[in-house]
């Protein structure tokens, strides 16, 4: 193609596309999907590389593999795409100015508004006292279809706060704590709880209820076990191990961008 003739509809195309791999990019990013992806583009490439060089016979099984390809890649990223739609049709994506801070490959690093650091202060402090907990972070995916369940809040973030909240005697411990931004917008929150059967028998249904919602949206989950006094964080639908909290701090602000 003629660079002197590149129509602006071209360049606009070429942002669109990748824009569109960058999102299924961090969807898949830190997952088992990425391995699955990788398979599949070398699958690919190997159909491509035998029907130039008329290897007729694997040529025509590897076509047939690709052929039913977009049957496998529905089923096997399910809950990517769910995410991915679900992201697409978020009332947050395009709101508050939302919609332009997702071009943040095309600026520096930026830092989360959501003070995670005092979320991880509270987590221990409550796990000390063996208080139970479960904190949903919002990202892209709106979560008003879990906060109508609960009650609307409107409070600045901070340790306290949330301390006061979970503590037992509160009214408004049981449920779960959703945060957006730097403000916590609901607590008593019902949340969906997952039937994966791989979850351990020794997690309780705050953790099932913290997976169920990572695997419907975006969102990032933390739990304080009132057995153990442990912190368990969970993304994707899945547990994400780490070795101390700092670790947990940077893993989480890293995630909300």
């Amino acid at each position: 193609m003629d660079i002197i003739n590149l129509r602006f509809l071209d360049v606009l195309d070429i942002v669109f596309v990748a824009f569109l791999l960058y999102y299924l990019y961090k969807l898949v990013k830190g997952t088992v999907a990425v391995n699955i992806f990788i398979g599949i583009v070398i699958i690919y490439l190997m159909g491509s590389l035998t029907e130039l060089l008329q290897m007729e016979l694997l040529s025509s099984v590897l076509g047939e593999f690709i052929g039913v390809g977009m049957f496998a890649l529905i089923v096997v990223f399910q809950q990517e795409i769910r995410k991915f739609l679900l992201m697409i049709g978020s009332t947050n994506f395009t709101q508050k100015g939302k919609f332009f801070t997702q071009l943040r490959f095309l600026k520096g690093d930026l830092e989360t508004s959501t003070n995670v650091d005092d979320i991880i202060s509270a987590c221990e402090a409550m796990g000390q006292s063996y208080t139970g907990a479960l904190i949903v972070i919002q990202k892209n995916t709106n979560l008003d279809f879990v906060k109508n369940s609960g009650d609307d809040m409107n409070i600045e973030l901070n340790q306290p706060i949330m301390e006061s909240i979970f503590y037992k005697n509160s009214p408004l411990h049981d449920g779960a704590m959703v945060i957006e931004d730097n403000k916590i917008t609901a607590t008593r929150v019902i949340l969906p709880v997952s039937n994966d059967r791989s979850i351990p028998l020794r997690f309780g249904l705050r953790h099932r209820a913290a997976v169920g919602i990572t695997e419907k949206t975006d969102a990032l989950a933390l739990v304080v076990s009132e057995e153990t006094g442990q912190i368990s964080y969970v993304k994707d639908g899945e547990f994400v191990m780490f070795e101390s909290t700092d670790e947990l701090i940077e893993r989480i602000k890293k995630d909300l961008l």
